[in-house]
């Protein structure tokens, strides 16, 4: 990167503060030579995305990567501005104007739907809905999920998928250490669920959860799960003809152990079913069952299983259907966008005119809005890394739009002028350190607060500053 140092006082705009989004943050800083301010925005009033609004509750450790992010916010050049959705209170354009970069860390925060009849029911919903609601996620603080009914369907094979079973099926005196918030914790608390049925089209060798969510189930307080046996068998396991890598040889090794358990007569239990896909939820108003067709595996010796379904249907009754078969990204007006995909037109982090398919000049993105959504935690900081490298390649060779740009802080001040509660760096301290004041006599890491109204004013507390429409509920305080 040599050269940086002839280009100081440059501006970027990084759009979305979740892991992608704080990882190229800290990258941008770091760069050596380069004097670059990075100013970092969220729709949300508090950073950090998915480690605060997805990650489980009783994953506290995945959680603790904030503490990186939280020292990265502390350095010279660092900006912050909570509560500020780019597309609608600031557009794509106006960024640009503003600054010599803008790179998109959005997210795919749309889910996939089942597509059948009956989804519209209530008590269908999607694990995006659940995950964000037992989270403290604005978005879904006034959430209600019926649990009062004895049978829970969840439709997925993947970690989001084993993480909503555990939030059913966890004890809540546990929960009531996490930071879950607190309406999800006394929904739990009552909740009349005793069996959880989860869902896979394909075979075992095909669900996309990793060992150790897998292992996490057996050992749930006063839980079993549950797996046929002849979902095992070799016909019925799926993948490549038998050849596994590690991680399935290691699901298929703890699904035996479950599929030898005998019955304990556990308080609940979890049912790990495979070769199952739901071809319509039944119920009259509201869910009262799941229609489901069974598929059998086929494909060439050696090669890869094709779930074919076999014209066999069943029904199961369930009062709640979660569903959590993936994700998508949403669209920003001004910003080349693939439907298809869902996601942001790129190549390598590098936006690109889908008529020409030549590099925007100053347009990047990085995490799942740029490749889908895969991968860990820790995949998304390799991902900044390669769209921040190229960022800073581009700057050096002189490739930005050329422009000298707008100081940042007249953009600030429209969005004042427009109405915006901006949420500076100093607005979520004072967030942060009420929510960890709340949660210390409790033993708990925090206690969220979860509606906009009471996080605006926490924040606007904390800076001095009133918030527009402050006295409105502080049911959160």
């Amino acid at each position: 990167m040599s050269g940086t140092s002839a280009l100081p006082g440059v501006r970027v705009a990084v759009v979305g503060s979740g892991p992608a989004g704080a990882f190229a943050a800290a990258q941008l800083l770091a760069t050596p030579g380069a004097a670059i301010e990075v100013h970092v925005f969220d729709r949300l009033p508090t950073p950090w995305g998915l480690v605060r609004a997805g990650v489980a509750p009783d994953h506290p450790k995945i959680k603790s990567v904030t503490r990186v992010f939280e020292r990265n916010a502390l350095l010279p050049g660092f900006h912050l501005h909570g509560n500020v959705h780019v597309g609608r209170d600031v557009s794509h354009d106006e960024l640009v104007g503003h600054f010599h970069a803008v790179l998109y860390a959005t997210g795919a925060p749309d889910d996939r739907r089942l597509g059948v009849p009956g989804e519209e029911l209530a008590g269908s919903h999607s694990a995006t809905e659940f995950v964000g609601w037992y989270n403290g996620h604005p978005d879904v603080a006034g959430a209600h999920f019926d649990l009062s009914a004895r049978r829970a369907v969840v439709v997925g094979n993947g970690n989001v998928a084993l993480d909503v079973v555990r939030m059913l099926a966890l004890d809540t005196d546990e929960l009531a250490r996490t930071d879950i918030a607190d309406a999800a914790l006394d929904a739990l608390a009552a909740s009349r669920v005793e069996e959880i049925v989860v869902l896979g089209r394909r075979g075992p060798a095909d669900a996309a959860f990793t060992t150790p969510e897998l292992r996490e189930l057996g050992r749930i307080a006063d839980c079993e799960v549950v797996v046929d046996p002849a979902d095992l068998a070799a016909d019925a396991v799926g993948g490549t003809g038998g050849s596994f890598g590690p991680r399935v040889a290691d699901n298929l090794e703890v699904l035996a152990e479950y599929a030898a358990r005998r019955p304990a007569g556990t308080r609940r239990r979890i049912v790990l079913r495979f070769r199952v896909f739901p071809v319509e939820l039944t119920g009259t108003g509201r869910v009262t069952g799941v229609r489901l067709g069974h598929n059998e595996l086929v494909g060439p010796a050696g090669g890869p299983s094709v779930p074919v379904p076999t014209g066999r249907l069943s029904v199961v009754d369930a009062g709640l259907v979660l569903r959590s078969i993936g994700y998508v990204g949403r669209a920003v007006p001004g910003v080349p966008f693939d439907a298809a995909t869902g996601r942001i037109d790129n190549v390598r982090g590098r936006v690109r005119d889908p008529v020409s398919g030549t590099p925007l000049p100053g347009v990047y993105t990085a995490g799942w809005i740029k490749r889908g959504p895969s991968g860990v935690i820790g995949t998304n900081k390799k991902c900044a890394q390669e769209t921040v490298s190229l960022l800073v390649e581009d700057l050096v060779a002189g490739r930005l739009h050329g422009r000298s740009p707008d100081p940042a802080e007249r953009l600030l001040d429209r969005l004042g002028r427009r109405g915006v509660e901006v949420v500076s760096r100093e607005g979520w301290s004072a967030i942060d350190a009420h929510e960890r004041a709340l949660g210390e006599p409790l033993s708990r890491p925090r206690v969220k607060l979860v509606h906009l109204d009471a996080l605006l004013s926490r924040a606007a507390a904390g800076t001095g500053v009133p918030a527009v429409g402050e006295g409105g509920s502080a049911t959160d305080d």
